[in-house]
């Protein structure tokens, strides 16, 4: 996450030109039409097959852990994020050693007669199924959450608490203590019992897909034991850096997993500072104690991840902890052993489910903060320690640096006078963030979702969105905590098709239409504009900020969209920028005749390099330096055009499909560069 590892620390068994794949079957997951397949033959592979009708579904559901398929497709090797510190899905499938993607056209059944292990395995999935609490069963009894709803599942996270439905030391210690007390009535040998209880949460470990924390967990228990019988006086913190060793030796990769990162950061502060829990005798507050260490530890991670903290998680976890732990998972043993409990599960979880939406509600808790390098993460780190240190010499106060240290860290875009402006990677869309000093922002359009016919059938657990999934976390990483300004180029779905998401998950104080009539999708984002009392204009001439002063040239009204798209021209610490929406040669021209245009340091391509737009003219008049086209890679528009390439011939350009999303920073009057390429 944090650190680089040489791409050549392991060699795929496969290479880029392997067409034919027979493997096992580990995991098996139908999202509306797409079939996600994880199979093991010379090594792990995800497999991508996207169904051409119902009765393909009937198949795949009828496909068995364990089964072997032949399955024939291209092979691909997963791209890094192309957007600024968001979610890397190749390392993460590095951490799981998977070094390809497969996309598939055909997949043949070869053999439906699993192993024992997957034939228990299967046993497992098919009783719990039959239960209709069995969202919570499969997380609590086999580490897989996928069925729990979305908005749900992000709640556990702002909240804090997401911890606890990770299969962890809470299922090793239930799961060894309740062995125990059955095994010691029938056999006297504590070796052998040690050596039963052991080979249980082993084959568990396998059962339950070999999480990091259940790894963890399962080997801490091993060692513990074996350095009690055999008197061994090995220090537990020695131990579980042991195990860390093995485990980064194993797959460096594991470094990108966050939840290696969480259970063994979290793990490691817990022994060291035990002293300091361990003196009180009340459980309530061992427990308040306990969540403080696990919560600050946890704090660079978290802002490495979802770029936001809940300050009070600790607090909610003297609640969730003893629920979960001696309530909840319990009963969902009880229920999967008798499934007559299954209407006390149900209630069980919904006060978890309620409780926890109601608590996201609660947004003064919730801290927005920025990314930060590898060199603050170590710094957060000492400070952390020292704190700990200090507590541990009941000098209490020292907990004033932590808060001291995320008042500056949140209040980070107030102080710095850097300017920002990033061309986001949306895909066939435009979406641009503009950082100014003193913490304002403006975001120019939203890109839209992605255009495919859904049929009935196809039934998706959760629709992806660019909001959700690329600009909002992109704005937090930033430490943007609202929005000034959402300008819309124009009402093209391409453009503005997120804007209803984007403002009910992100507080936008101003939208600023284009000129002309609004269209359908403009009035249902006025319809929500309404609702929650957020103010809108239209047709503008300029946009004071501070100092910065953003120009509207095209003021004119068409009978078209694209022509009427607002032409967006500023000058930054003295660097001249341009953004044309989807704006025609039509328009080119009018602002021609209109203005005396400087020449332009930074473009941002029309119309995504249509041929449409950006003619040679144009571009003779105002020179650009750079010139940025957002585009979808092999989008069906053909674009960008290569008249339009030649035109841009003189200026360096950058491409979202090419370059992945365009950093410009302004430093000290200086222009820097950064691309995301994948």
């Amino acid at each position: 996450m944090y650190v680089v590892i040489s791409n050549n620390y392991y060699t795929s068994k496969y290479n880029i030109n392997t067409n034919k794949i027979i493997g096992t079957v580990s995991s098996l997951k139908i999202d509306g039409n797409k079939v996600s397949i994880v199979v093991i033959g010379k090594e792990k592979v995800v497999v991508n097959y996207y169904l051409k009708n119902i009765k393909e579904i009937k198949k795949f559901k009828k496909y068995k852990l364990g089964c072997k398929l032949e399955i024939k497709g291209i092979i691909i090797k997963p791209k890094d994020n192309t957007n600024f510190c968001l979610f890397n899905y190749r390392k993460y499938l590095l951490s799981k050693k998977i070094y390809y993607i497969m996309n598939a056209s055909n997949i043949k059944l070869i053999d439906n007669n699993p192993n024992p292990f997957y034939i228990i395995k299967n046993y497992l999935i098919n009783r719990i199924n039959k239960i209709s609490s069995s969202n919570y069963l499969k997380t609590f009894i086999l580490g897989d959450n996928s069925e729990i709803d979305n908005k749900v599942l992000d709640s556990y996270q702002i909240n804090g608490i997401s911890h606890l439905f990770a299969v962890s030391g809470m299922h090793i210690t239930i799961f060894s203590s309740v062995l125990l007390l059955i095994l010691r009535k029938v056999i006297k040998n504590k070796k052998l019992i040690f050596i039963i209880i052991s080979l249980f949460l082993i084959f568990y470990m396998f059962i339950t897909g070999l999480s990091p924390s259940i790894i963890r967990a399962t080997l801490f228990f091993i060692l513990i034991n074996i350095n009690n019988i055999y008197k061994l006086k090995i220090k537990t913190i020695n131990l579980l850096l042991i195990i860390l060793s093995l485990s980064l030796i194993i797959n460096p990769y594991n470094i990108y997993n966050n939840g290696f990162l969480f259970s063994y950061i979290i793990s490691l502060y817990l022994i060291q500072f035990n002293t300091i829990i361990s003196v009180h005798k009340k459980y309530f507050i061992k427990l308040l104690i306990t969540s403080f260490i696990s919560s600050i530890v946890s704090i660079p991670v978290m802002i490495n991840s979802y770029g936001s903290i809940n300050i009070i998680s600790f607090i909610y976890n003297l609640f969730y902890v003893p629920y979960v732990s001696f309530i909840l998972f319990p009963v969902s043993l009880i229920t999967f052993i008798c499934p007559l409990f299954d209407n006390l599960l149900k209630i069980l979880t919904n006060i978890l489910e309620t409780t926890s939406l109601f608590l996201t509600n609660i947004k003064c808790f919730i801290v927005i903060l920025k990314h930060i390098s590898f060199i603050i993460v170590i710094a957060y780190y000492l400070l952390i320690t020292i704190i700990l240190i200090m507590i541990k010499k009941k000098k209490y106060y020292y907990v004033v640096l932590i808060v001291m240290l995320l008042f500056i860290h949140t209040n980070y875009n107030n102080i710095i006078s850097n300017i920002n402006i990033t061309v986001l990677d949306v895909g066939q869309g435009d979406s641009i963030i503009i950082l100014l000093p003193h913490d304002k922002n403006i975001l120019i359009d939203t890109g839209g979702k992605a255009d495919y016919k859904k049929e009935e059938w196809m039934t998706r657990k959760k629709e992806y969105s660019v909001a959700i999934n690329i600009i909002i976390p992109s704005l937090k990483m930033r430490g943007i905590k609202k929005l000034n300004y959402l300008i819309l180029s124009h009402g093209d779905y391409d453009h503005m098709g997120e804007a209803i998401n984007l403002v009910n998950n992100f507080k936008v104080e101003k939208v600023i239409f284009n000129c002309g009539e609004f269209n359908d999708l403009e009035q249902e984002l006025i319809k929500v504009l309404d609702k929650k009392h957020i103010k809108y204009y239209s047709c503008i001439k300029e946009l004071n900020i501070d100092k910065n002063k953003l120009y509207f040239l095209q003021t004119k009204e068409y009978d078209n969209e694209n022509d009427n798209s607002n032409v967006i021209y500023t000058e930054l610490n003295g660097y001249k920028f341009m953004f044309m929406g989807d704006a025609s040669k039509i328009t080119e021209n009018e602002i021609l005749d209109k203005y005396n245009l400087p020449d332009i340091d930074v473009l941002k391509v029309g119309h995504h390099g249509s041929k449409t737009s950006s003619s040679k003219e144009f571009i003779d008049e105002i020179e650009p330096k750079y010139s940025v086209i957002s585009v979808g890679k092999n989008n069906r528009y053909g674009h960008p055009n290569k008249e339009v390439l030649g035109n841009l011939n003189n200026s360096k350009i950058y491409r979202t499909d090419q370059d992945g999303s365009i950093m410009f920073k302004i430093k000290n009057n200086k222009l820097r560069i950064e691309t995301c390429s994948p």
